[in-house]
C-alpha cells in the first residue's frame, strides 16, 4: 500500500512538474476575489496623434463604457489611430470611496501644440479634482516638448 502511494505522489509530482497548471488542480486554495465595483460617473478622452483628431465622453457609469464610447467619437471623427489618453471619474457621492485606489477626478482637458505639417503635433492630456488644473496638467505635459501649446478642448463631469 505503502509503495501505491508513494508511486501517485510521485506521479503527481511529475504532473505538476510537466505541467505547472496541474498543481492547481489539487490547492484548496481560494480563488482571489473579484475587484470591487468601480463606482463613479466616468469620462475619457481619446487622440488620435497623427491627425489631430479627438474624442470625449462623460456620463458613463463603468469605465470601460466611458473608454469605448470616447474612441467611437474619436474615429467618427475620422481619427486613424484613436488612443485612450485619459480616464477620470467624478463622484456620485461626497462621501463614496470604492477602495479601489482609483482616484477622483472631476475634470479632463486636452491641449495640442501648434506644429502640425511634417512632424506629429505635439499634445497633452491630464485630469484633476478642477477644470483650471487639468487644463495646467494638460498644457504641462503638452509644453514639455517645448512647443506653445492651447487647450484644445475639456470636459468636467
Amino acid at each position: 500500500m505503502r509503495l501505491k502511494s508513494a508511486i501517485a505522489a510521485i506521479g503527481m509530482l511529475l504532473v505538476s512538474v510537466a505541467h505547472p497548471w496541474a498543481a492547481d488542480l489539487f490547492t484548496t486554495e481560494q480563488p482571489p476575489a473579484p475587484p470591487p465595483d468601480e463606482r463613479g460617473i466616468w469620462a475619457a478622452i481619446a487622440y488620435s496623434a497623427p491627425d489631430e483628431k479627438y474624442g470625449f465622453f462623460w456620463g458613463a457609469d463603468k469605465r470601460q463604457e466611458a473608454m469605448d464610447i470616447a474612441l467611437k467619437h474619436c474615429e467618427r471623427d475620422k481619427g486613424k489611430s484613436c488612443v485612450v489618453v485619459s480616464v477620470f471619474r467624478n463622484h456620485r457621492h461626497w462621501d463614496d470611496d470604492d477602495k479601489t485606489g482609483f482616484p477622483y477626478n472631476h475634470c479632463g482637458a486636452l491641449a495640442t501644440g501648434k506644429e502640425g505639417g511634417k512632424r506629429v503635433t505635439p499634445w497633452g492630456a491630464n485630469s484633476a479634482p478642477t477644470r483650471r488644473e487639468a487644463e495646467d496638467l494638460a498644457l504641462k505635459a503638452c509644453e514639455g516638448s517645448g512647443s506653445r501649446c492651447s487647450i484644445r478642448e475639456w470636459v468636467c463631469t
